[in-house]
């Protein structure tokens, strides 16, 4: 984990809800639904890997352009 992230009890009684109902969309299958999440947040991750180096390349070819 890289950081603890903080919620405030309006904040969290928001995830709550949104638990509850992906949770209930797995009918109360809790390690269904936990494994789906792991699943959806690994493709998440991987798309915001791939959209970060494409901006750095962006960059990097901006910054060799100028140069020359």
């Amino acid at each position: 984990m890289d950081h603890i992230v903080r919620l405030d009890s309006r904040q969290e009684a928001a995830l709550q809800a949104a638990a509850d109902k992906f949770v209930a969309l797995h009918n109360g299958d809790v390690m269904k639904a936990l494994k789906e999440m792991m699943v959806l947040n690994g493709h998440l991750q991987q798309k915001l890997d791939e959209l970060g180096a494409t901006a750095r390349r962006h960059i990097d070819e901006r910054r060799t352009n100028q140069t020359c």
